[in-house]
């Protein structure tokens, strides 16, 4: 199976022959990321799909953000730009979990874990992470888990 870096670099290639502008930016401007991040570091090195992931994960998280502050600022047209680079970034993301889908992991691993109260926001968070991993921004999680350790039980 090819790695994603593989899968991006193919689709870069293709958008380019079919002359995609916003595709093409896109792609070179994640793989431009990817090799930032390979070479960062002591030595030079081969990033896992995992670690890529993430990357493409931080990038669309970037364009959200920006398209959301050129929004603000009254700038439809560079809102409208960052906005469709995200939308190339998203697939090649998973599907991100649904709010109820988020409350549902929050609650569960609550009441495994036994927590109750703010202080316990760090070992709920813990058990978390492994499960939403790339599926879910960790501010809308936090948010999720914070709603409901303050929730008299």
């Amino acid at each position: 199976m090819p790695g994603l870096k593989d899968r991006l670099r193919a689709d870069l290639t293709t958008s380019m022959k079919e002359r995609d502008e916003v595709r093409t930016r896109t792609l070179r401007m994640a793989l431009t990321s990817v090799s930032n991040e390979e070479v960062a570091g002591k030595s030079a090195r081969e990033l896992t799909d995992d670690e890529v992931l993430r990357i493409l994960a931080r990038e669309a998280k970037r364009r959200r953000e920006a398209a959301a502050a050129f929004q603000e600022a009254g700038r439809d047209e560079q809102a409208a730009a960052e906005r469709a680079e995200d939308a190339v970034l998203s697939d090649y993301l998973p599907v991100q979990l649904s709010d109820a889908e988020i409350t549902e992991i929050v609650a569960t691993v609550i009441a495994d874990t036994g927590a109750s109260g703010m202080p316990a926001m760090g070992q709920v968070m813990k058990a978390i992470t492994p499960q939403i991993a790339g599926r879910a921004e960790g501010s809308r999680v936090a948010a999720e888990v914070r709603r409901q350790l303050a929730q008299p039980r």
